[in-house]
């Protein structure tokens, strides 16, 4: 970390480390609910139950930063935890529809 940053620059520096850990999580959900290719393989696959963890993840976060967070943090991770959950069922659903 770089001890000349001001304290303001460290709190926005702070802030945006937080908004690229919730925005990294996302993506190992979406690409969990086979939504995202694997970068690494190339291919698309779905597995619910890392899928549900990240999302239980993301809402132990909330819980855990309840009342440390700006309204825009509060509202990002809100919103992520819902779309995700909206997915999740969605994939969910369409999983049992082809059985």
């Amino acid at each position: 970390m770089d001890i000349e940053r001001t304290e303001q620059e460290n709190r926005q520096y702070r802030r945006e480390l937080f908004i690229k850990l919730l925005l990294m999580l996302r993506a190992g959900a979406l690409q969990h609910l086979g939504q995202l290719t694997n970068p690494i393989t190339g291919e698309r696959k779905v597995n619910m139950e890392l899928a549900r963890e990240t999302i239980d993840m993301l809402d132990l976060l909330r819980e855990k930063t309840m009342g440390n967070l700006s309204d825009a943090e509060s509202e990002m991770l809100n919103n992520l935890i819902a779309e995700l959950q909206v997915s999740y069922v969605e994939v969910s659903t369409k999983g049992a529809d082809e059985n």
